[in-house]
């Protein structure tokens, strides 16, 4: 064979070997899913708990008794037992029965002492109740109500007394399905909502009808035409005193007049220096003779 054709075949070899070749793998196949099993413990099937759930409970057991630890499980407690205050369950529990409810049953001694002694007894939220049978507790409303009419009386006790009106949120907090039951007071005009200015918080009034009574739409159209753009409050009382209608007196703020500067006196008379008269008989004239005054006064200051 030919050296020439040998080269050139080589060459084409090794040109061939350099260019990258992409080699196309076949997919693999997809297993298909496992079957359940037959067995009765499978057939049971369970609530799953949520992540949140999950993350509390671990980071619980994590801390261990730190005082973290133990304010996290009072917290959950205190939720739950509004929760069943707002469901209508009032009675009281046990530590254990709260415990158990909470899903807490596996808090260590310390932390059951803590919850005993000290945190659930003082605790503004929790009702201790000391019964014959034992200690219990139970949640404690901001205001005890059972109903709407508990609810009115209040409203109307403290519109009478001049206290003002209440929160919204406090009212939701102490009676159960209290959103629902405001709602159909407002719109029944039992009662009124008025929002705070400065945070919008809902505040609740009683709304008193006996104020109510009926206006003359003629009287109403007369007011609305009357203009006082322009005017100040002296020519309406000057207007009104023409009129015969003495005005309102004392109303509103008062002025302050600053007081007048009592004015500086005139030109200061010039004083003429008193004799000392209860001295006479006692001061001598020595003149220029300093010698003698000196020894006078060094006489007087040993009489001394």
């Amino acid at each position: 064979m030919d050296a020439a054709l040998i080269r050139e075949r080589d060459a084409f070899k090794r040109k061939a070997m350099a260019v990258p070749v992409l080699e196309n793998k076949k997919p693999k196949k997809e297993e298909p899913p496992k079957r359940p099993s037959n067995s009765s413990s499978s057939r049971k099937e369970k609530k799953p708990a949520s992540a949140t759930d999950k993350l509390d409970m671990a980071r619980m057991k994590g801390m261990g008794g730190t005082s973290q630890y133990k304010f996290s499980v009072l917290a959950r407690i205190v939720r739950h037992m509004k929760s069943r205050h707002m469901e209508g369950e009032d009675h009281p529990l046990t530590l254990e029965e709260i415990l158990d409810e909470t899903s807490q049953l596996d808090v260590g001694g310390k932390t059951r002492q803590f919850l005993e002694t000290e945190a659930l007894n003082n605790n503004p939220k929790i009702r201790v109740c000391n019964d014959g049978s034992g200690t219990t507790y139970a949640f404690r409303p901001p205001y005890e109500l059972r109903n709407k009419k508990m609810l009115i009386k209040l409203l109307k006790q403290r519109d009478l007394n001049g206290e003002g009106g209440v929160f919204r949120d406090d009212i939701n907090e102490s009676l159960a399905k209290g959103d629902k039951i405001v709602q159909n007071l407002i719109i029944d005009q039992k009662i009124i909502e008025v929002p705070r200015p400065c945070d919008k918080k809902k505040i609740l009034f009683y709304h008193d009808h006996t104020a109510d009574f009926a206006i003359d739409e003629e009287f109403i159209k007369q007011w609305r035409s009357v203009s006082v753009d322009g005017i100040d409050d002296n020519k309406i009382e000057d207007y009104l005193s023409k009129q015969g209608i003495t005005s309102m007196q004392d109303q509103g703020f008062k002025k302050f007049i600053a007081p007048k500067r009592k004015k500086g006196g005139g030109a200061r008379k010039n004083r003429v220096a008193k004799d000392n008269a209860h001295l006479v008989g006692v001061l001598e004239d020595y003149g220029d003779d300093s010698s003698k005054a000196l020894t006078k006064a060094n006489f007087i200051n040993k009489q001394k």
